[in-house]
């Protein structure tokens, strides 16, 4: 075992503090990475404040892992000490069930491990990457490749794949209609995701306050939702809509903004359920999806298509002791757009 320094929360109330944590020895098929860049997702806001159920405190978030490998155990083939790699949402899984052996690790039968706030196969709890170091086994490690940056690679291991995963299962790509609900952490890259696809990119916000930034990150159009002729004037005007906000939206007005055949998303998970109305669905045949970051390989696939088309995320990088006060900021939209911590300052 070996002793690493990180930033975990305790309670709901309290802010995460400084504390250490135990990492094990890596076994025969583990990789163990020193963190350099950690990013802050809002799952670890909701998480938590224990907004998705109660979690296992003390716990240290963390899911969008950017590091070097530091040993590799004596089975390992896929990395080498020194190579540049992430771990995402995921650090296990049965292997065994249908989801896995297709590639969908997300959706294993049998539930898989998270990165944090899990139990893994040996039964201890699973802690993220607000830390300097993590063991993990070598089928849960995606390579990041060199032309990409490890501070701006760090978000696309959540938020990068939280989108390019239904923009693939989607098909989006040239004359597709893609409309993105929210340009924040997840919303900004769908847009230069849905672009670089040649998707024709749609952003759907509260207000026009970002619509500078959205038109500069690929997409051709910008509305405000506030006002309600935006609902009138495109009205079955998308094949496909991604909505990457937390908030309970009136689903129907949205809904009916999709052409026949058209399919809304979920990717952001309110705390509370969302009526779905009928009517909306059926007069178009229509259809209302979610869908939950993405499988190993279609994550390392996901980093090779942003290296080839130079996709990065806009980040603010910080240091550990200011965790609490980008909490505040994320909760406030405050922040253009995804926090990335500096691992090398805890």
């Amino acid at each position: 075992m070996s002793t690493v320094s990180a930033y975990a929360a305790t309670s709901a109330t309290e802010p995460l503090t400084k504390t250490t944590i135990e990492r094990r020895e890596p076994g025969r098929r583990d990789v163990a990475i020193d963190i350099k860049f950690a990013g802050i997702c809002h799952s670890d806001i909701h998480t938590v404040k224990a907004e998705w159920g109660q979690p296992n405190y003390p716990i240290v978030p963390g899911h969008e892992i950017a590091g070097v490998v530091s040993a590799v155990g004596s089975e390992v083939t896929k990395y080498s000490v020194g190579d540049h790699v992430g771990v995402g949402c995921m650090v296990n899984s049965c292997g065994q069930c249908s989801s896995c052996t297709a590639g969908l690790e997300q959706y294993c039968k049998r539930g898989a491990t998270f990165t944090y706030n899990s139990t893994d196969k040996d039964g201890t709890p699973t802690q993220g990457g607000y830390s300097q170091a993590i063991v993990v086994n070598e089928n849960f490690v995606v390579r990041i490749p060199d032309s990409l940056p490890l501070d701006k690679a760090a978000p696309l291991l959540c938020a990068g794949i939280t989108l390019f995963s239904p923009l693939r299962h989607w098909k989006a790509g040239e004359g597709t209609r893609l409309a993105i609900i929210g340009l924040g952490g997840l919303g900004h890259m769908g847009v230069k995701l849905g672009a670089a696809m040649g998707a024709e990119v749609s952003v759907l916000s509260q207000s026009l306050k970002k619509m500078e930034d959205g038109l500069r990150l690929g997409a051709s159009n910008y509305y405000a939702t506030s006002d309600p002729a935006t609902f009138k004037k495109l009205r079955g005007s998308f094949d496909l809509i991604l909505n990457t906000v937390s908030a309970n939206l009136q689903l129907g007005d949205y809904l009916n903004l999709l052409d026949v055949d058209g399919t809304m998303v979920e990717l952001g998970i309110p705390e509370h359920p969302m009526p779905v109305p009928a009517f909306a669905l059926a007069l178009a045949r229509r259809s209302l999806s979610g869908s939950n970051i993405g499988g190993i390989a279609e994550t390392q696939e996901m980093l090779d298509f942003c290296a080839a088309r130079d996709v990065t995320p806009e980040i603010e990088l910080i240091e550990p002791d200011y965790i609490n006060e980008a909490y505040e900021r994320v909760l406030a939209s405050d922040v253009r757009y995804r926090f990335v911590i500096d691992i090398s300052k805890l």
